[in-house]
């Protein structure tokens, strides 16, 4: 099938992308998230009246290496097909390196092209990526509002509540990410409030779950975190940063770690360490996305596996 976005019809280009992990959308019912393929959501198929919201990640503006030397491209197209749902999200959440070196004219520039996501209110978190000019100030001065530059906020929207967590600033050896003090206690005590009850969704950038140490995917002190959260009944922690997707449940919590729209990574162990992976160029699209989900028919719910990584 040709990736000319030109040649392709509707249905048949966000099949084309969620077949690649285009993206998956969250939908509320009865007071539970569940995941729906992005592929049924543009063919109208997903309930109707029920708020949605879509995962987009690392989407590296400003990288033009081997591994993908067109990333506005690949964003541009994801856009496009997000754009032809029938049915638009109310949110957009961003979880990190939405540039590749935080230089203004990469922000610039992102801005722009997300400012053309009809997908609803866009929230974010910075990646590593998005803060490497002092103080992450290029980051918090387009979206620090929120948070009081401080960069980790909550909100709430259509009875969920919204937990964005920074866990790029500090890092510990072998480089996982760590929330700090501050946040933790932050964190803690804006779930204390909450009724068990309330649906809650988490992102970050980094993994909040160590999926391979040695490669520092995951966040050194986010277990306080993750106790508070246990008492909710329905959980969903969204991260990008491993431009893959590693999915897992653990009791309520369910984890969705999402692919990158800019290019891959390899699976955790395999090779000398992360980075920009190079696959074949008619393979590219099918590695890149906003999220995937794997789906039971006629019912359109998700399957988890809780799995390790060996």
């Amino acid at each position: 099938m040709s990736h000319d976005p030109k040649l392709l019809s509707r249905r048949g280009a966000l099949k084309c992308l969620a077949y690649g992990g285009a993206g998956t959308l969250f939908t509320l019912a009865g007071g539970v998230l569940v995941p729906t393929d992005l592929a049924f959501a543009g063919e109208g198929t997903t309930p109707a009246g029920v708020p949605l919201f879509l995962q987009i990640s690392d989407t590296h503006v400003g990288f033009n290496k081997d591994a993908n030397p067109d990333v506005t491209g690949t964003l541009m197209q994801s856009i496009q097909l997000v754009n032809a749902m029938p049915k638009a999200p109310q949110l957009t959440l961003h979880t990190g390196d939405i540039t590749h070196l935080s230089k203004p004219q990469e922000f610039d520039l992102a801005a722009q092209l997300l400012g053309g996501l009809r997908a609803g209110e866009l929230h974010t978190v910075p990646g590593e990526h998005d803060t490497t000019d002092p103080e992450a100030a290029e980051y918090l001065s387009r979206f620090g509002r929120n948070s009081g530059n401080k960069g980790y906020y909550s909100f709430d929207h259509g009875g969920v509540h919204f937990l964005a967590l920074v866990n790029v600033l500090q890092f510990k050896a072998g480089g996982l990410g760590t929330l700090g003090d501050e946040q933790v206690a932050w964190a803690i005590a804006d779930l204390k409030g909450r009724s068990a009850s309330t649906p809650v969704v988490v992102f970050a950038h980094m993994p909040l779950w160590t999926i391979y140490e040695p490669w520092g995917w995951g966040t050194a002190d986010v277990e306080p975190v993750i106790a508070q959260l246990r008492r909710f009944g329905s959980v969903t922690i969204l991260n990008g940063h491993i431009h893959q997707v590693v999915q897992k449940v653990e009791g309520n919590l369910t984890y969705h770690t999402a692919r990158s729209t800019a290019y891959p990574q390899p699976a955790a162990g395999e090779g000398a360490g992360p980075g920009p992976l190079k696959v074949p160029p008619d393979e590219l699209r099918r590695v890149l996305g906003i999220s995937s989900a794997t789906l039971v028919r006629r019912t359109r719910s998700l399957v988890l596996t809780d799995s390790t990584l060996a």
